[in-house]
This record gives structure tokens, C-alpha cells and sequence, in this order.
């Protein structure tokens, strides 16, 4: 049985999710500030977290900002915020997905679900573990999800990484914004193409500060991004 955190303080709200939940057989914890759920995530192994971004003590993007410190669990926003930048700015900040209010408890679930499968597909891919794989000043491990440049680690975020490994799987190949959104944010129907450009960008800094003489990322205006052959 997965367990849920739903980090949500509007009572109607609340139950019309939990009840969702229980109805497809999750184990839901409900709390109501930032800082509860921080503390129970801290304590307690949860597999998803629903989390809303105006909390009374705390902004939701401040909690997954603390709580990407040290977990990588999928975080779902929930949020009467809809405009493109709020949307950016969460999904930067390490979220899953975003959920614009009022929504649909059914979609709720469905993402819900589809995160999971994602999950555990990820796990699966860990244990499996496919070896590295040389690609010019890249080595690749795809199964434990690592990355190296000239020798050195990089410390990526979910999304970073699924950008460059899709990159590495293909170098010289041109990706269109949409198929990097397609393959590495494939169940957010939220995300805009905008994040495409901003995780380059921060991809570009990691591997400036490990060769700063060398931009293997080559950005095709109009079109996509591709890694030097």
C-alpha cells in the first residue's frame, strides 16, 4: 500500500482528496502547515507528497525547497496560483507535477498514479543497473542514475538529469523543446517550455564549474538543444 502525504489547510479541499485516496486504496496522512510536513517526512517513509502552495505558515515552495535538501519522494502541487511563472518556479524547485484549483479529484489520483509507476520504474532501473557507458568527456551509468564529466560527479536534479541523459543517449541529434518536455516531463501537462530553457541553463553552470573552457551544450535557436558528438 503507498502512503500519501496531503499538506493542505482548506478543510473542503481535504476531504474531498482523502477520501479519494481511501477510495483507491492509499494510505493518506493529512497535515496542515509547512512545517508538520517536514517533520513528518523526516520520520516516516512516504511515497508521494500532495502538497499546497499557500500555507498558513509557510509557502509550499519553500517546504519542497527543504524537502529536496535531502529526499527526492514526487511532490504534486496544489495551488490556486496559475500563472506561468508560479508553474516554472515549482517545478525548478524539484515538483513533479502542478494542479491548478479548482481540479478534478479523479486527475488528482490519476497523476498520483502515474508518479508512482514512474517511480518505481526509476527503482527498478537502479537495481537493474546497465553499466556506464563512455560518450567523449561524459560517462554515463543510466541504471544508477550517474553522471560523470571529465571525471567528475555531477550533482544533478531529477530533471537535470533526464535532460542530459536524453542528450548522451544521442549526441549530435538535435531535441525540440517539445520532445525534451515529452520525455523528461512527459505527465505534467503544466509544464511549459520555458523550464526546458532554465534546466539547461543550470546545467550549463554544473558543467562550466568543472571546465570552464569547454560548452559542450549547443543551443539551436528556434529549434532545441543537442551535446556536441
Amino acid at each position: 500500500m503507498h502512503r500519501i502525504l496531503l499538506v493542505e489547510d482548506e478543510a473542503g479541499i481535504a476531504d474531498a482528496v482523502l477520501y479519494a485516496l481511501s477510495s483507491e486504496g492509499y494510505e493518506a496522512t493529512h497535515c496542515l502547515l509547512g512545517s508538520e510536513a517536514l517533520t513528518l517526512l523526516a520520520g516516516a517513509g512516504f511515497d508521494l507528497v500532495v502538497l499546497d502552495v499557500g500555507l498558513p505558515d509557510r509557502s509550499g515552495f519553500e517546504v519542497c525547497r527543504e524537502l529536496r535538501k535531502t529526499s527526492e519522494v514526487p511532490v504534486i502541487f496544489l495551488t490556486a496560483r496559475a500563472s506561468e511563472v508560479d508553474r516554472v518556479v515549482g517545478l525548478e524547485l524539484g515538483a513533479d507535477d502542478y494542479m491548478v484549483k479548482p481540479f478534478s479529484p479523479r486527475e488528482l489520483i490519476a497523476r498520483i498514479r502515474a508518479r508512482l509507476r514512474r517511480a518505481v520504474s526509476i527503482k527498478r532501473d537502479e537495481v537493474s543497473g546497465e553499466g556506464w557507458q563512455q560518450r567523449g568527456a561524459f560517462t554515463h551509468d543510466p541504471g544508477g542514475r550517474r553522471i560523470h564529466y571529465h571525471g567528475v560527479l555531477l550533482v544533478l536534479t531529477r530533471y537535470e538529469f533526464g535532460v542530459l541523459a536524453l542528450l548522451l543517449g544521442r549526441p549530435g541529434a538535435v531535441f525540440t523543446r517539445s520532445q525534451l518536455m515529452d520525455a523528461v516531463w512527459s505527465d505534467s501537462a503544466d509544464s511549459v517550455d520555458r523550464t526546458v530553457d532554465a534546466h539547461i541553463k543550470t546545467l550549463r553552470a554544473k558543467l562550466h564549474a568543472v571546465r570552464v573552457d569547454a560548452d559542450p551544450l549547443r543551443t539551436h535557436r528556434g529549434v532545441g538543444y543537442s551535446l556536441e558528438p
